[in-house]
């Protein structure tokens, strides 16, 4: 009896802390920060890129673009944070659940691919980085091209010295910049209606370069380019750990799904009305020329637009958005990188020293970013064949599986949702196989 007695109180004694939960149908002030998070860190530098790919491939791939985007990321992120928010280590974030679910070994194989993930962003935007300067100071300011060489060593110097002289302050500014950045897409959006012509508006436009004939051979080639650009993995870990002790854990699946939705039909718009703008201000001869000579859509637009605004303004988006990227993307993969080499030095007895570490690390991220800058190969090359496909490995198989494994996510199984999303995760991956030959 009193351990009945006991348990009753402490029943009892729970109850009125459960109804302290906000009404999670209602919409609240801290989801609309949620959203308003989740939509500025949808919309990033690899939107810049995505126009060239929808337009390269003619109407076709635009089409898909539009079609499949919005579901694609939502179904995606939902499926990550279901994963993650029916772990007791979710607030150890992404790796801490794969620890959970799978063990130590699966969780260093994670961490593994997570930081080639990360680091081959990187390498992309040094590359961008590297030819949007370029780009500027032949185009706009009437400079002779610099040696490639010199240029691209400053741009990686400049930037990592910045963070290391004040990694906390510079994070922050960069991601003041962040609704600047989409108000600015919106602006060059509407500064381009005037230039808007039919020449994309019908099917023959489709290129050559297009990964393969027909429809399935235009959605390989449109599919790394959608996951990568919407990609915003990072984030939800923080995201559902936060709707978890706000809602508590019966409400998080319905309270995320509800923030979710409306941030993604945000982030849906906003990009589409850049993306079809852009698009029809050109034509498809212009879009593959920006492929060709590896360019972000705004640096292409500004070499080739008559307005004044947009030539000046749009390389410096342009530069701005980039450069935040590669910051936000390098501090992640130096996390990464730091825990994995003090990982693997303790395993092997060995406390190596942070200087050591960070020294190590700069070098190589230096040498790295050095390298392929100079060298210039094509950014939506990286992305078809190592970004787009590692990111949908994280991001569609890898909650796949787990749903599909983990006795806990098995609510979550026999959804048509499931099936789209692994049948995107495979067909991304199949694309970057088959841009290798």
């Amino acid at each position: 009896m009193h351990g009945n007695t006991a348990r009753q109180l402490d029943y009892e004694y729970q109850q009125p802390e459960q109804k302290q939960y906000p009404d999670p149908k209602k919409w609240h002030k801290q989801d609309t920060t949620w959203a308003l998070s989740l939509f500025a860190t949808a919309i990033g530098a690899g939107v810049l890129f995505l126009p060239i790919n929808a337009g390269a491939g003619g109407l076709l791939s635009l089409l898909l673009i539009t079609l499949l985007s919005l579901p694609i990321m939502y179904y995606s992120h939902r499926a990550l944070a279901k994963m993650i928010y029916a772990s007791n280590s979710a607030e150890d974030g992404i790796t801490g659940t794969i620890r959970d679910y799978f063990g130590k070994k699966a969780s260093i194989t994670f961490n593994i691919v997570f930081f080639v993930s990360i680091y081959t962003i990187v390498l992309m935007y040094s590359v961008a980085l590297t030819n949007t300067a370029s780009s500027f100071m032949v185009h706009q300011l009437g400079m002779a091209e610099p040696p490639r060489a010199i240029l691209s060593l400053v741009l990686i110097l400049g930037l990592i010295a910045i963070l290391n002289f004040g990694q906390d302050i510079t994070v922050k500014f960069m991601s003041m910049l962040v609704y600047p950045f989409i108000v600015s897409l919106l602006f060059i959006a509407v500064s381009l209606i005037p230039q808007w012509n039919t020449s994309m508006l019908s099917f023959s436009s489709v290129s050559t370069v297009s990964t393969g004939t027909g429809i399935l051979g235009t959605i390989l080639m449109v599919l790394p380019i959608i996951v990568f650009s919407f990609n915003h993995s990072p984030i939800i870990s923080q995201f559902v750990i936060k709707q978890r002790a706000t809602y508590g854990i019966e409400a998080v699946d319905a309270k995320s799904a509800q923030i979710q939705k409306v941030t993604y039909i945000m982030t849906f718009a906003v990009v589409m009305f850049f993306v079809w703008s852009s698009v029809l201000s050109l034509t498809p001869k212009d879009l593959v020329m920006a492929k060709e000579q590896n360019l972000s859509i705004l640096s292409y637009l500004a070499n080739v637009q008559n307005s004044q605004l947009i030539t000046i303004a749009a390389p410096i988006i342009a530069f701005v958005a980039i450069t935040k990227s590669f910051l936000g993307h390098y501090v992640g993969a130096y996390e990464v990188m730091r825990d994995m080499i003090l990982e693997a030095g303790r395993a092997r007895g060995k406390n190596i020293k942070e200087k050591t570490v960070k020294t190590s690390i700069l070098i190589f991220v230096v040498l790295s970013c050095w390298y392929v800058a100079y060298a210039n190969p094509s950014i939506l090359g990286l992305i078809d064949s190592l970004s787009g496909p590692l990111v949908a490995a994280i991001l569609c198989v890898l909650p796949m599986y787990a749903i599909r494994k983990v006795p806990v996510l098995a609510k979550y199984r026999g959804k048509f949702s499931n099936i789209f999303v692994i049948i995107i995760g495979i067909l991304t991956i199949l694309a970057s196989i088959k841009s290798f030959f």
